[in-house]
């Protein structure tokens, strides 16, 4: 009966957002209370049930996703993700443009989140394909494939954070496999599957046309590579250094004090404000009111994430939590693949990658208790399955399509093929480690 309840739950979830079109902050919120009231909590508990939910997940998860939107913010707008575009053109010539558009959407989406990514990255592969005369699509989807990996798959994003919190999972590690699994991804869905797409028309409207800054006003090379790739250097040295100081207990604690997340984030965004904005002539209140517009573009997103952990805490609390995992552990299917189909059907219904794969989480944390399944390699697992065939239910499907011009049936052609291979991929470099471990 229990499962009966939560498939009516999130059946009721996806018609909220797909066809209803209400938010889905409040249609989490809802069917989060109805589910406690059918699943039999007393009415005292639920209040309860819901800040714990709320609080829990976004209690450490605020600082980092709004300081990773800030730090976004400014790449862009300062042209630090321009100049890095520019400079990997330069080394890279005409033979190997499109890893040079690879290799510059691994590195700018680091930082940027997905949409901001996609405005940001659009203006650059216009320019590259109009200079260099080549096929749009071509030119243009390795990029796309990159930053759709980095929104799925690695921190500071706010889904993969999400996940991360809400599986207790270690994110130096969970960004160290992730990178592991995210080469081979890209690199097959992105300029090794676009070299059959050089004959996909593509008519761009003109109000997409490139717009760049000018060269005199772009930032450094070593600055713009240092300050967008400053969260991932400083994981990377504290995270060594707490492994060589294990014999020295103050350097050690100082080292873990210095590579929490939310440490980190703010460390690179005191720096950035610095390099990236009054270095370059910005003033502080400009730069402030650059962060201020970032967080409004994020607040949305931070309730979603606060709403699905109300669902995941209304299943422990109910007692739920335990009777689906016992039931999921009949199925006799590796925890890791039905992390990554539950995903992956969320994604189909839903649209949303990042809805997806904070659905799929409440129903596989349980799971996750009684398997002792490695949590860093579940975030992954998930967030692969949430990336999953776009299609029309998906912004990203008609943001490519409008952008770049292309016909519905060469949409699906490019742009859904590339995320089902991406999705595909990075469940097979999850059993392939898991295997290995």
């Amino acid at each position: 009966m229990t499962l009966i309840i939560l498939a009516i739950c999130i059946a009721c979830l996806i018609l909220l957002i797909t066809w209803g079109k209400v938010n889905p902050f409040l249609a989490f919120l809802v069917i989060s209370i109805l589910a406690a009231i059918f699943l039999g909590m007393p009415m005292t508990s639920i209040s309860q049930s819901v800040s714990k939910g709320i609080g829990d997940t976004l209690g450490s998860l605020v600082i980092v996703i709004v300081l990773g939107g800030m730090l976004g913010k400014l790449v862009a707008e300062s042209g630090a993700a321009q100049k890095i575009a520019q400079v990997l053109r330069s080394i890279f010539g005409y033979k190997y443009m499109v890893w040079a558009m690879t290799l510059t959407g691994f590195i700018v989406g680091i930082p940027l989140f997905y949409n901001v990514g996609f405005v940001l990255l659009v203006p650059i592969i216009f320019s590259v394909a109009y200079n260099y005369k080549l096929p749009l699509v071509y030119a243009g989807l390795p990029m796309l494939s990159s930053l759709s990996v980095m929104h799925g798959f690695l921190p500071p994003h706010p889904s993969p954070m999400a996940l991360l919190t809400q599986l207790h999972a270690d994110m130096a590690m969970t960004f160290f496999y992730g990178i592991l699994i995210a080469i081979p991804a890209i690199i097959i869905a992105g300029p090794l599957y676009s070299k059959t797409l050089k004959n996909v028309k593509a008519n761009p409207t003109k109000a997409f046309a490139p717009h760049e800054i000018a060269d005199d006003k772009l930032p450094g090379t070593a600055n713009s590579f240092i300050s967008s790739l400053l969260p991932v250097i400083l994981i990377a040295i504290t995270t060594i250094a707490v492994k060589f100081l294990s014999s020295n207990d103050s350097l050690k604690a100082v080292a873990s004090f210095f590579g929490e997340p939310n440490l980190v984030m703010l460390v690179t965004i005191i720096i950035a404000t610095y390099t990236l904005g009054i270095q370059m002539g910005r003033p502080l209140s400009g730069i402030m009111n650059l962060y201020a517009e970032a967080v409004k573009d994020i607040s949305m997103i931070l309730l979603i994430i606060g709403s699905a952990g109300i669902l995941k805490q209304i299943l422990i609390d109910s007692g739920a939590g335990n009777e689906i995992a016992t039931i999921l552990q009949g199925w006799k299917m590796p925890p890791l693949l039905l992390g990554w189909i539950v995903a992956a059907v969320l994604r189909l219904c839903l649209g949303s990658a990042t809805i997806a794969g904070l659905t799929a989480v409440g129903v596989i944390y349980p799971l996750t208790l009684q398997t002792h399944v490695e949590p860093n390699l579940m975030v992954l697992s998930i967030g692969a399955g949430s990336l999953f065939c776009s299609h029309v239910n998906d912004t990203g499907f008609w943001m490519f399509k409008e952008y770049f011009g292309t016909s519905v049936k060469d949409t699906f052609r490019s742009w859904s093929v590339m995320e089902t291979l991406v999705s595909v991929i990075g469940l097979i470099g999850v059993l392939v480690i898991n295997a290995l471990l």
